[in-house]
């Protein structure tokens, strides 16, 4: 089982973020969200930023835009994930030689997708 953090994690049913925590969940994994609107997502108590995960991650699931990220690439570079999954809508090249020079692996691709087709 992974423990994947899913940054921008959403209780709205229509939001990929919100289908991610629950086929997250559905295929066995830990789902972690961060939102820092909301209590809990999909069951699972949320954070209101990275900077309060604790304990090893696996992945990182981004679900937020390039616009947005500025501020969380210290902290996922803290955290030490893995990998990093740039969900459609959140690439960033900029993050990318950020993420390399700290080994953290990156791809561009679609979590749900990824889950899917058993290549998670």
């Amino acid at each position: 089982m992974e423990r994947v953090v899913v940054v921008g994690a959403s209780n709205n049913p229509e939001r990929y973020s919100n289908k991610a925590m629950k086929m997250l969940a559905e295929y066995g994994h830990e789902p972690l969200p961060v939102a820092p609107a909301v209590a809990e997502v999909e069951g699972h108590p949320a954070v209101a930023s990275l900077t309060e995960v604790s304990g090893p991650v696996d992945t990182v699931t981004m679900y937020v835009g390039p616009a947005r990220q500025g501020e969380l690439l210290d902290a996922i570079v803290a955290l030490r994930p893995r990998r990093v999954i740039f969900n459609p809508g959140t690439e960033n090249p900029e993050a990318y030689a950020r993420l390399d020079a700290a080994g953290i692996a990156h791809l561009e691709a679609c979590t749900l997708v990824l889950l899917r087709t058993g290549q998670f």
